[in-house]
């Protein structure tokens, strides 16, 4: 038989993510009637001159998009007050995350990260071979003194660090992080996603940092919402850049990706009022949580989670709020085990959730103490 190197072919089969349109199919509902809360998408959609630039360029898709996708750096650079040498773009920070681990760990290569963030980490890490070793969450957020102490360890080529992290939510300023970098093995570079950035306080998040130990992911996803498009960037410095560009997959971004993405950040005004309708929304959910006698925890993203009590009503609120057409997740790491996790919706959508989580709930079964 044909088979695939022992190393994938030793891998089980999974699915990293299982989405609100496979548990329609399984539910026999129609996904459109399904509210979507559950993968941090931005239910604000994106801003109306997206479309515009789309329409605009629909006669050209017969072409590649520009390789160098020279552009949208030419933006970001401005945008992020670097150089378009310090930039790649890539289809969204899945793709740069497997670009950099090819990089810098390799087959055979260590990286350490937290337990239960973001998982395509862990995904891509696997499929390339390398090893992972983990520490475990401080409340909802990494534990830097903890990676920093295994990090001075284990000397690995990569620490992954999610900040904002997801699913936990939680938040480091500058400052620690700054310490938290000084500490590292000069010989380990830091992965940062900061693919929720913008929802963090502006005054504390780290600068693009001129340091080819540091390499910053940003999306545009979330606060720009163009989930559906897939496109996301790297800063860092040139000589890194340098590096994965003699990899990088060249036509691996579209052009209607590339126009969207600038269209959006040209329009910071839009950008600016969905982090303030997000910010809101926070509010009201950990208003809607106290009501119903949960505990909701701080974020710094555009979802939150919702403290259970217990891992058995967590698991069991999630099937029971999508039998009343709303999708949301739940973290499957321990520390987080007895929460869910749920995106920020309009106002609408957030009343929508307050009307039915009472309903959900009532299937679920019962607290044997206070949260």
């Amino acid at each position: 038989m044909i088979s695939p190197i022992p190393r994938i072919a030793a891998l089980p089969a999974i699915t990293p993510f299982v989405g609100p349109e496979a548990l329609a199919r399984q539910n026999g509902v129609l996904e459109s009637d399904v509210l979507r809360l559950g993968a941090n998408e931005s239910t604000f959609g994106a801003s109306p001159q997206v479309a515009s630039a789309i329409a605009a360029e629909l006669p050209r898709i017969s072409f590649y998009a520009d390789p160098d996708v020279w552009l949208l750096r030419q933006a970001l650079a401005a945008h992020c007050g670097c150089t378009m040498e310090q930039i790649v773009v890539g289809s969204g920070i899945d793709d740069l995350l497997g670009l950099f681990l090819r990089a810098y760990v390799g087959e055979g290569g260590l990286a350490l990260a937290t337990t239960g963030t973001y998982p395509t980490f862990f995904y891509q890490a696997e499929g390339y071979g390398a090893r992972v070793e983990t520490v475990a969450y401080a409340v909802t957020r990494p534990n830097l003194a903890a990676l920093s102490e295994l990090a001075q360890k284990r000397q690995p080529a990569l620490v992954y660090l999610a900040n904002p992290d997801n699913p936990g939510g939680g938040f480091h300023g500058r400052a620690a992080l700054a310490e938290f970098i000084a500490a590292l093995p000069a010989t380990t570079v830091l992965l940062l996603d900061e693919a929720y950035a913008e929802f963090a306080p502006a005054p504390e998040r780290l600068p693009f940092l001129p340091s080819p130990q540091v390499i910053h992911l940003r999306t545009f996803s979330k606060a720009y919402g163009l989930a559906g498009l897939r496109i996301g960037y790297a800063v860092a410095d040139a000589r890194v850049i340098a590096d994965v560009e003699k990899i990088r997959q060249h036509f691996g971004v579209g052009r209607l990706p590339i126009v969207a993405a600038l269209a959006a950040l040209r329009d910071q005004e839009f950008v600016e009022g969905v982090l303030l309708e997000v910010a809101r929304g926070r509010n009201k959910y950990a208003q809607i949580a106290s009501e119903v006698g949960l505990r909701s925890h701080p974020s710094s993203t555009n979802f939150v989670l919702f403290d259970c009590g217990s891992v058995e009503r967590a698991v069991a609120l999630v099937p029971a709020l999508f039998k009343l057409g709303i999708f949301i997740r739940k973290p499957m790491v321990a520390e987080l085990a007895h929460c869910v996790r749920i995106s920020v919706g309009t106002a609408m959508e957030r009343q929508r959730l307050r009307e039915l989580l009472p309903q959900a709930l009532a299937a679920c079964p019962p607290l044997n103490h206070a949260v």
